[in-house]
């Protein structure tokens, strides 16, 4: 039998415990980072915690919803079992009435093709760290390797000492004036996040600066269940043309390889990056996203 469980009745012990041995466990869905990202979350729960499915809920104008939280690619049903298609929609169909609209990210673990629930097809790109790094290196597009080259020609140094708010300083200086949705509070979060993840020896930050010492792209990735996550990066638009950011993705490659695990780039549905990803010799992965939608009849209309 299915439970619903608010934020105080969970056992985060027991949830945590549930996600480290999941087959499809993701850094996302522990409650450590659920509390970061969406402090009242709550919870859907199987038996002793066998099957288990985080509910990221808000509150607006009286109307309860879900919805995916920043820095949170996919969520969905997690379990050490298979997790089967009619188990996924079994969950689905348990959310609590009183949430009128929701939008999920389910993980690529969990699958639908029932037409009766509305899903939309999203991309992300892993790397399997298995191989040599001369093999996963061969793999490059040749783009990748002309632009290390330029990386080196340019004298451009990897470094391991960062810190998120010099990244995220530098972030808002140069992409983050076109990103409009991202604000104070999310960096906050973000921040938050990036120290929580080094607190539990989750994290790898790589840095890259010039001849003089001045940081010129940084990337942050974080791990759990065997899954490396590129969950949040940037450069300066002086060294962009200078193969800074292959530089930093190489080297976590270099340093990650022959290891029984995986990249995931998270992303990306834009093509730009998608061919970016690529260039490393990633392949596609499809996550669905999910809307329900038990809006009033006119509130329904100005969702669409």
């Amino acid at each position: 039998m299915i439970k619903y469980l608010k934020h105080t009745e969970i056992d985060k012990t027991k949830w945590d415990d549930c996600l480290s041995q999941s087959f499809n466990g993701i850094i996302y869905a522990y409650s450590w980072f659920l509390d970061i990202v969406c402090p009242y979350w709550e919870g859907l729960v199987e038996g002793d915690y066998e099957f288990i499915m985080p509910l990221t809920k808000g509150r607006k104008y009286g109307i309860n919803y879900l919805f995916p939280p920043y820095f949170t690619q996919q969520l969905g049903v997690f379990s050490k079992k298979i997790v089967s298609e009619s188990k996924v929609v079994e969950f689905l169909n348990t959310i609590p009435a009183d949430i009128k609209f929701i939008e999920i990210n389910l993980n690529v673990h969990n699958n639908i093709s029932s037409s009766s629930i509305s899903t939309k097809q999203n991309l992300t790109h892993e790397l399997s760290l298995q191989n040599s790094y001369e093999t996963i290196f061969n793999s490059y597009y040749g783009n990748t390797k002309r632009n290390l080259k330029k990386a080196e020609k340019n004298n451009l140094i990897v470094s391991g000492n960062i810190l998120p708010e010099d990244v995220i300083k530098m972030f808002r200086e140069n992409k983050g004036k076109e990103v409009s949705n991202l604000k104070s509070k999310q960096y906050k979060i973000l921040n938050a996040l990036i120290k929580e993840c080094a607190s539990r020896n989750k994290l790898e930050s790589i840095g890259i600066t010039t001849p003089d010492g001045k940081l010129c792209a940084g990337g942050f990735f974080v791990e759990s269940n065997g899954k490396w996550i590129f969950i949040f990066s940037c450069s300066t638009k002086e060294t962009k043309s200078k193969g800074a950011m292959f530089l930093l993705i190489d080297s976590f490659i270099k340093k990650h390889s022959n290891r029984n695990q995986v990249l995931d780039f998270e992303g990306s549905n834009n093509k730009n990056l998608a061919q970016f990803y690529k260039c490393f010799g990633s392949k596609e992965n499809v996550y669905l996203q999910v809307k329900i939608n038990k809006l009033p009849a006119l509130i329904r209309w100005f969702k669409k």
